[in-house]
């Protein structure tokens, strides 16, 4: 098999190829790991390759193939966000104070891949802990972006889009607990799905933000995102937080009609997006209306606390979560006479600048007369900017803006201007602040043919919808593209 017809290809053609016998799930792994070898060492997406458990896994997989014992993922190889807990192999979370730990146990995400036959190539970078949205502030260095080594990836599961993007995998799980998941596959040209909070276990995610955190995909495509969901979705007693059990048939509604959908289009999103990226959207717009859907416009006042309430529970949550890696019970430990002394060398060494930043400016709102006057009143807003969602998308099937209100910025740029880095959130946080759905993909590019996304949010565990309208624009947009060829 050229690799030419394997660089990219979806699960489904990967499935028929296995199936048919055309390729072996051994050949499939080496395949990846090949590309991985020639381009890891550029890009670096992947913190830990698994080369051996990859291949072992991939014999395992090919013996289910021959038994008949095959699910829409047995032997194909996905990758593995490093802050999910994988038995035996390294999980860093992109940071100094865990790189060296082995965790012993497996996410329970990763037990159903195991399981059903998937092959895990690798764990892929990430800004550390999470919190980032330029994955250059790895403690094993930054990843570039495959589109165009000048601009970032985007944070904080920037190895994970690149390698999709990259063809270093054919699928990858990741985190998202503002934007972590959508933010870089925009910026890198693929598709990426933040799941309803309580769709997926999260026994087995390090925390950053547990209210706000969820797994989910990255993929080629948004069929190719349904099919990672239905791996990944399973009732979990470990995980308090699931909602929805043993929901499945993500993929069910592509290729659906979707005349009579109604769709809202936020104009406060649109008005701050560089002209690029509000030109392609609305061609998304005239797209939908193409197919039979109404586009009404639609208002979010609580749009504006957004980000204030993002920042400020986020950061709680994570001075609260972070506190147990202090050198004795968990992390990497420091030098010190006394207890309290290796405990500030643990954690002054161990943690990066941003992750210090949040840890003070979260225990900082949790503190003795700080809590009502911040926490408190983040989590009033919070409450408010989902109920106004929750409105809108009762009068709307979904709604539609920019992922992002640019592209992907060059190095250097967001590093340096801490504001800009924060605002860059403010459009990807509402469906976490909501718990809501959202899906992005490919719509257009810019003068620098660098890619723009566009977001799709959805009611409450109706993935099914977004994912049936986000693969319908790209059947017409991977057509145009062909042609504009």
């Amino acid at each position: 098999m050229v690799g030419e017809e394997l660089f990219r290809a979806s699960i489904g053609k990967l499935r028929r190829l296995l199936d048919q016998r055309e390729i072996s799930a051994p050949e499939l792994a080496e395949y990846f790991l090949d590309r991985m070898q020639r381009h890891n060492g550029t890009l670096n997406c992947y913190i830990t390759v698994t080369e051996e458990q990859a291949m072992e896994m991939a014999r395992r997989a090919q013996r289910k193939i021959d038994q008949g014992d095959v699910r829409i993922w047995t032997g194909i190889p996905l990758s593995v966000k490093d802050n999910i807990s994988t038995k035996g192999i390294k999980t860093t979370c992109g940071s100094r104070m865990l790189e060296s730990y082995v965790p012993v146990y497996d996410a329970t995400i990763i037990s159903k891949l195991r399981r059903y036959g998937a092959v895990l190539l690798g764990k892929t970078n990430m800004d550390p802990f999470g919190m980032g949205n330029t994955c250059r502030t790895s403690h094993f260095g930054p990843v570039q972006n495959p589109v165009s080594s000048g601009r970032i990836p985007g944070g904080s599961s920037g190895g994970a889009a690149a390698c999709v993007a990259a063809g270093l995998c054919a699928g990858a799980l990741a985190s998202d607990t503002g934007g972590s998941i959508r933010q870089p596959a925009a910026f890198c040209g693929v598709t990426g799905l933040k799941p309803t909070y309580g769709t997926v276990p999260r026994y087995g995610l390090i925390a950053f933000a547990s209210s706000l955190d969820q797994i989910g995909p990255i993929a080629a495509s948004a069929e190719d995102c349904g099919y990672l969901l239905d791996a990944i979705t399973d009732y979990d007693p470990n995980d308090s937080t699931m909602r929805q059990p043993n929901c499945y048939g993500y993929t069910g509604k592509v290729g659906a009609s979707l005349k009579g959908i109604k769709i809202g289009v936020p104009a406060v999103l649109l008005e701050k997006a560089e002209p690029a990226v509000q030109a392609a959207v609305l061609d998304a717009v005239e797209f939908y209306k193409d197919a039979g859907c109404e586009c009404v416009p639609v208002s979010l006042p609580g749009r504006s606390y957004a980000l204030s309430a993002y920042y400020i529970i986020s950061s709680a949550e994570a001075a609260s979560n972070l506190s147990r890696f202090d050198g004795i019970r968990f992390g990497s430990r420091g030098e010190g006479e006394t207890c309290t002394e290796q405990m500030k060398s643990s954690r002054g060494n161990g943690f990066e600048p941003e992750v210090k930043r949040r840890i003070l400016l979260g225990n900082y709102v949790l503190s003795a007369g700080y809590r009502e006057e911040y926490y408190q009143k983040a989590t009033a807003a919070r409450n408010r900017i989902k109920a106004e969602l929750e409105n809108a998308l009762q009068a709307c099937d979904f709604l539609l803006s920019p992922t992002l209100p640019f592209t992907a910025p060059r190095v250097g740029v967001l590093e340096g201007d801490l504001i800009r880095r924060y605002e860059a959130d403010a459009y990807t946080v509402l469906a976490n602040l909501s718990g809501l759905p959202a899906v992005t993909t490919p719509c257009g590019y810019d003068g620098d043919g660098l890619p723009i996304g566009l977001s799709l949010t959805g009611r409450a565990f109706d993935e099914a919808s977004i994912l049936g309208a986000a693969a319908a624009f790209e059947a017409q947009f991977t057509r145009r593209e062909a042609a504009a060829l």
